[in-house]
């Protein structure tokens, strides 16, 4: 499992500069500026979590107490980003508003897996 969380934090990761480059360039001159904000947030997002992937499959392998904790952080970063930036992107790409609603149940989810992140460091 967590060479999964390693490989989809480097997938994540590069899909994230590919995304705002994309938006940098590509995009700026299609969306308005405060869509454009909301893109680059995803993608802001999306970067820091891929980055807590990357963090949670090399902390795994310190000791299988811990490594539940650490699954079900990768799993709830993973979560997360789909449903986070990838509800901030369809907004911003889209318009539709109601795509806004989903946006704070990744947030949940990542806050989720900060906690589980958090509850394997303070195991002995």
């Amino acid at each position: 499992m967590m060479r999964l969380f390693l490989a989809l934090g480097a997938i994540f990761g590069g899909l994230a500069v590919a995304g705002g480059a994309f938006a940098s360039h590509a995009l700026k001159a299609q969306l308005s500026e405060r869509s454009l904000e909301i893109f680059e947030t995803g993608a802001r997002y999306q970067m820091y979590h891929a980055l807590a992937l990357i963090a949670v499959a090399i902390l795994a392998e310190q000791g299988q107490e811990k490594a539940l904790w650490f699954t079900i952080a990768g799993s709830a970063f993973t979560l997360g980003i789909g449903l986070f930036s990838g509800s901030l992107y369809a907004l911003s790409l889209s318009g539709i508003g109601w795509l806004g609603a989903i946006t704070p149940l990744g947030g949940a989810a990542l806050l989720v897996g900060w906690g589980c992140v958090a509850i394997a460091a303070l195991q002995r």
